[in-house]
């Protein structure tokens, strides 16, 4: 008796010539409706299940494989008396390998279709028969993925299927549907009941990463990254390389053209609009060009060969922009151990951040606050011109982007001076002065942004100091009368956004 192969596809790729090659060894092939169809079209001789279980399929197909003799030929075990006994008398023959994938679910529930189109493509007997012939991988293959094909029919032809290479499958074919189901739950959920209850995280295996944030912690790479980001060269992106990436893009996309942002520890240390993504390097370098060295340097525009030859001047982990100029990336190669990204436009944003706590998760939607122009408050006695507002958004934007305590000094569409992760506003305030001073900037007429309130007046007296003009802050302490009071004494100027952005 020839073994017997279960073929229901609904992405047909690569499944003629798995079923040829079945055939040539010696498999009799069993295939649903529009599998069937495709396989005869290509003269490749095969009986539709509903012939072989003497059933029809169905409810416009909703009713194909669930039948004793497929599912009994599936899960019997072939070492177990009983179960030999029974698919005897029964008339159940075995079937060796299960070749399935699922109707495309995950497709179309993000289409704009009604819920019912969406609900008639949650495929009921696929997961069934994967989930049945991985249960019995001793005796099944189960394959899910047009993928799998090729090295599987290598072995095969070489041998028999070895239990490793079945449990294997098995194992692939669990993740499947567990991926599978999580999609419908989540449509459901949202959907239909409308009350999201459960957090469900699936991602695949990309990559494991050389370590973590230290040699000596392992780190992997889950999902599909590199959608978005497109490596042009260099090695692969390190832990710490990808986290101070997202950062660097996260910044420089809420900037306005011609703009670059430098990141270090997830901390700016440079940032800049300017008339040209040259200009822009050029400004952001010179907030802190000490710290710059080894960072991740991001561009919201293309990078020309002008600012390519400029950026060779002193060594960056990672360069990323959504183009570059020809003639700019070849420049860009000649640093071996640099890494450059193209950056591809997210489809959207993300719903939510996580981070793992002890026999848990805690979320948060994304910090998606925009600069409120319409709603700032100026509360002192001096007010702030068209010029200082602007540069007021750009270092409000900075800092949001700012580990807190986070105090940020700008000028002319640039930051140059950064205090980042401090227990203390005014220790902030301190080194986002000292930072300026080191690097030849002059606070004079420059602006500050805080990303949460001033709890004393002490903090915006430091920040006045400096020579200063005008402050950005959320407002909302209960000594705001305090700090109010200690600029108007400093003649600045001050506006309350409303919008606390703390960055843990």
């Amino acid at each position: 008796m020839k073994k017997k192969a279960l073929i229901s596809v609904s992405d047909k790729t690569g499944i003629v010539d798995l079923a040829k090659s079945l055939i040539k060894n010696n498999y009799e092939i069993l295939a649903t409706g529009n599998t069937s169809k495709l396989l005869k079209e290509n003269n490749i001789e095969c009986i539709e299940i509903s012939v072989y279980t003497g059933s029809p399929e169905i409810f416009h197909g909703r009713l194909k494989t669930l039948h004793p003799k497929i599912f009994g030929g599936i899960l019997y075990r072939r070492d177990n008396e009983n179960d030999l006994s029974e698919a005897s008398e029964n008339s159940i023959d075995p079937i060796d390998i299960v070749c399935v994938n699922l109707y495309p679910f995950a497709k179309v529930v993000n289409q704009d279709v009604d819920q019912q189109t969406k609900i008639e493509n949650i495929d009921i007997g696929g997961p069934s028969l994967i989930r049945a012939a991985s249960k019995n991988f001793k005796f099944i293959s189960v394959l899910t993925n047009p993928t799998q094909y090729l090295p599987f029919i290598e072995e095969l032809e070489k041998s028999e299927i070895s239990e490793i290479t079945k449990s294997k499958l098995a194992g692939e074919a669990f993740s499947h549907t567990a991926q599978y189901d999580k999609i419908i739950a989540d449509f459901f959920e949202r959907e239909v009941i409308q009350e999201q209850k459960n957090l469900r995280i699936s991602f695949p295996l990309h990559s494991e990463l050389r370590y973590g944030e230290n040699p000596h912690q392992k780190a992997y790479l889950y999902g599909n990254l590199y959608e978005n980001f497109i490596p042009l060269h260099g090695k692969e992106l390190s832990y710490n390389n990808i986290i101070d990436l997202i950062a660097a893009v996260d910044l420089v996309k809420e900037l306005d053209n011609n703009s670059c942002a430098i990141i270090k520890h997830t901390n700016p240390c440079g940032a800049a609009t300017g008339n040209d993504v040259f200009d822009a390097y050029k400004k952001a370098l010179s907030c802190d060009p000490v710290s710059a060295f080894g960072g991740i340097v991001a561009f919201n525009n293309e990078v020309n060969i002008k600012t390519a030859e400029k950026l060779n001047e002193i060594f960056t982990e990672v360069i990323c922009a959504p183009s570059f100029e020809e003639g700019a990336l070849e420049i860009l190669k000649q640093k071996k151990n640099r890494r450059v990204i193209k950056v591809i436009a997210e489809s959207g944003n993300t719903k939510l951040q996580f981070k793992s706590i002890p026999n848990g998760i805690i979320a948060q939607e994304p910090d998606n606050s925009i600069f409120p122009i319409n709603e700032l408050k100026t509360v002192t006695e001096k007010q702030i011109s068209e010029d200082q507002l602007k540069e007021l958004k750009f270092a409000w934007v900075v800092c949001k982007h700012t580990k807190s305590n986070a105090i940020v000094f700008c000028k002319d569409q640039m930051a140059i001076g950064v205090g980042a992760g401090q227990m203390s506003r005014v220790d902030s305030s301190r080194i986002a002065v000292e930072k300026a001073k080191q690097n030849g900037h002059n606070l004079q007429n420059a602006v500050a942004a805080s990303d949460a309130f001033f709890p004393f007046a002490d903090g915006v007296e430091e920040i006045a100091e400096s020579g200063i003009i005008a402050i950005v802050q959320p407002g909302g302490s209960v000594r705001d009368d305090e700090v109010i009071a200690a600029a108007n004494k400093k003649n600045i100027s001050m506006v309350f956004t409303g919008i606390r952005n703390f960055k843990h």
